[in-house]
């Protein structure tokens, strides 16, 4: 079928429009059958999102290769004319996709959505559908390699869209065809072009088409209304870029107030709606200036966040909703402002917490470590970075494009290009990578920059954060981040370090790790031109090549465990620092048999008032806090049991937490 796209932006009149849309989306997830190709004859019933490495995705022997699923359906009920796509949210890495028998495409690129119509091939009964998803390293599709598992399956939801004959297209790049570009955000005054992809108009029908679309606030109240009338070039693609307006509008403000409006656009075929698509939206502006650092609506927000990667135990990446809302209650519960979603595009649900929850996002292609010369994988690279930005164009909460992560070599022109891509296709968000080399060229190409480094991990003492920044902070270069930094640690290692332990070995203490974080923070917080900041990582994750801490097959530099159950010690650290909640916390609790010179107490608090209780007798901190942090060395530790209770106030209000330690000398 010949594809014509028209572009439709709206401008401001109002409009009534008779009947209802006939768009519906349908799971499209329960009853496929599976099987990897290495063992064919052992085929299991699974439901989608499915994730074929969930069991072994620590293993440094686990499964890559293809797999196929298969399902059998029959057509949807559909009015006569109506049009059938499948929609994928994503496969990892690569899919190949036939139905009866006809192949509908190949998809390169594990993160993003991908949409076929299959119209023409559905029969009323009996359709089968074929899915072979292979994870296997791949030369032309990033990423080649990586420091994190490359897990395999249709892992994210399918549905299929029953949409009628002329419709808000799906089709370009598998986007919602909604692209809402703002272009002022004041507290006075906001205004956006609205721009939407239509398909399957003849000639004659297209007089009589027109987009009509609402603005209303997050009571239901609209707050704009616009018509617009479309029109077509010769070549089948046109734009009209009106603006749609409100006047004193709420800001999306981050953390603070999230505000957001729901848009709501419909085609129409004369007096009757034939087609309607509803995106949430928001208007922010967001800068990023030397010595400045970032604002958010004009007002100083210099990002405190964390990375997150996508994968929990026995899932793999084939997590569901209620995951991703535990991840964002405990990234929340710290207190971040903003997210790194490495080193991949994420899911669109986490994409939409972020929205409503105020986070500023880093959003990132997997261009990591490994550049191939070839034409293929540039192709790739470029189309995955495209899906990204017209998937997630709507989202108010990102901010930036990432362009790469510690990318080896120095392939300058398909940097400077994905560079140019994104500018083309978004002008209104900061091109941003993610270097662990301070003179890289690739440095130089994106609007923003930031660096990956690990002092007191990899490298010499935490302190050493401040040479870090100081010797990358160039300003006559590009504004500056910290897009990595930490140091790994396990909740069953324990004790007190004087330097880093050996990052490959099995010892990662988790004492040492909260002694990273506070001295590197310390460093960090006392620079503002440093406009974010991204803890590496909020969770521990799969990375079946380490052999190292108390699990192989992991990257421990969570500051929650993998399976989410346990935050550690350096986490209260930053709750005691970004949250303003009331809380109190008695550091390293599970080093509970000590022994000789071990017997620092710490407690993290953002209260005043400190002091500890031991055996019943009250000390008070050694000396001021240094980032809410309070010590103390010099308590007589009894042999056998020591009961430590700690008191903070705030308001009036005592906070306490408790332990119990047994000692020998």
């Amino acid at each position: 079928m010949k594809k014509k796209f028209l572009l439709i932006a709206l401008a401001l009149v109002q409009m009534t429009v008779a009947a209802t849309a006939a768009r519906r989306v349908l799971p499209f997830n329960d009853g496929w059958s599976f099987y990897k190709m290495s063992d064919p004859g052992e085929v299991s019933e699974v439901t989608l999102p499915h994730c074929y490495n969930a069991s072994d995705g620590t293993d440094p022997r686990y499964y890559r290769g293809e797999a196929v699923y298969t399902k059998v359906f029959d057509a949807p009920e559909a009015a006569g004319g109506d049009r059938v796509f499948i929609r994928f949210e994503a496969a990892g890495f690569q899919a190949g996709v036939t139905l009866n028998g006809v192949e509908l495409g190949h998809h390169k690129g594990g993160f993003t959505a991908f949409c076929y119509e299959l119209t023409d091939l559905l029969r009323p009964e009996g359709n089968v559908m074929e899915v072979t998803v292979d994870n296997r390293k791949d030369m032309t599709i990033a990423p080649i390699n990586a420091d994190f598992t490359m897990f395999g399956g249709i892992y994210r939801p399918v549905s299929l869209l029953v949409l009628p004959k002329v419709n808000i297209t799906p089709m370009d790049y598998a986007s919602p065809g909604v692209y809402f570009e703002q272009f002022e955000a004041s507290e006075k005054v906001a205004q956006a072009a609205v721009k939407v992809l239509v398909d399957g108009f003849s000639e004659k029908q297209l007089e009589k088409l027109s987009l009509s679309t609402e603005l209303a606030d997050a009571d239901g109240n609209v707050v704009a209304r616009s018509l617009s009338r479309g029109k077509i070039m010769h070549n089948g693609f046109t734009a009209i870029a009106d603006t749609i307006g409100v006047a004193n509008p709420l800001l999306w403000d981050g953390r603070r107030s999230p505000a957001l409006y729901t848009l709501t656009v419909a085609l129409a075929d004369g007096d009757r709606i034939i087609d309607e698509v509803t995106q949430t939206v928001g208007f922010r502006t967001v800068t990023v200036d030397h010595g400045k650092g970032l604002s958010l609506n004009g007002c100083p927000n210099n990002i405190r966040g964390v990375n997150r990667h996508q994968d929990r135990p026995g899932k793999g990446w084939a997590i569901s909703e209620a995951d991703h809302r535990e991840d964002m209650e405990l990234i929340k519960e710290i207190g971040a402002n903003g997210i790194r979603l490495a080193h991949y595009p994420h899911s669109e649900f986490f994409y939409d917490l972020c929205d409503r929850e105020g986070m500023l996002v880093w959003a990132e292609i997997p261009f990591v470590e490994q550049a191939p010369d070839n034409e293929e994988f540039a192709a790739t690279t470029r189309s995955q970075l495209i899906e990204l930005i017209r998937q997630n164009y709507n989202h108010p909460s990102i901010f930036c494009w990432s362009l790469f992560n510690e990318l080896g070599g120095e392939p300058v022109a398909l940097v400077s290009e994905l560079n140019d891509i994104a500018h083309a296709e978004d002008a209104g968000r900061y091109t941003t990578a993610a270097s662990n080399s301070d003179n890289s060229p690739l440095n130089d190409i994106p609007d923003i920059m930031a660096y990956n480094t690990y002092p007191g991990w990899y490298w010499a003492d935490p302190a050493t954060m401040q040479y870090a920044i100081d010797w990358k902070y160039r300003p006559e270069k590009q504004p500056l981040a910290i897009s990595e930094y930490g140091a790994g640690a396990s909740i069953r290692h324990h004790g007190f370090l004087t330097e880093h332990p050996e990052p490959g070995g099995e010892w990662h203490p988790e004492e040492w790790q909260a002694t990273v974080h506070e001295i590197n923070y310390r460093e960090i917080d006392k620079r503002d031109f440093v406009w974010g900041t991204f803890v590496w990582n909020m969770f521990d994750f799969a990375s079946a090549g380490r052999t190292e801490g108390d699990t192989h097959g992991m990257n421990d530099k969570g500051l929650v465990t993998y399976d989410r159950s346990t935050p550690k010690d350096a986490f209260y650290f930053y709750k005691a620092n970004w949250n303003d909640e009331p809380m109190v916390h008695i550091a390293s609790k599970r080093f509970d048999h000590r022994e000789g010179d071990a017997r620092q107490m710490k407690v993290y608090t953002n209260c005043d008032g400190v002091y500890l209780i031991h055996n019943g007798v009250r000390y008070y901190p050694d000396g001021n806090p240094q980032a809410h942090v309070y010590t103390w060395d010099n308590i007589p530790w009894a042999e056998g049991d020591n009961r430590f209770t700690a008191h903070a106030v705030r308001d009036g209000k005592i906070f306490y937490d408790n332990c119990m330690t047994t000692y020998s000398k």
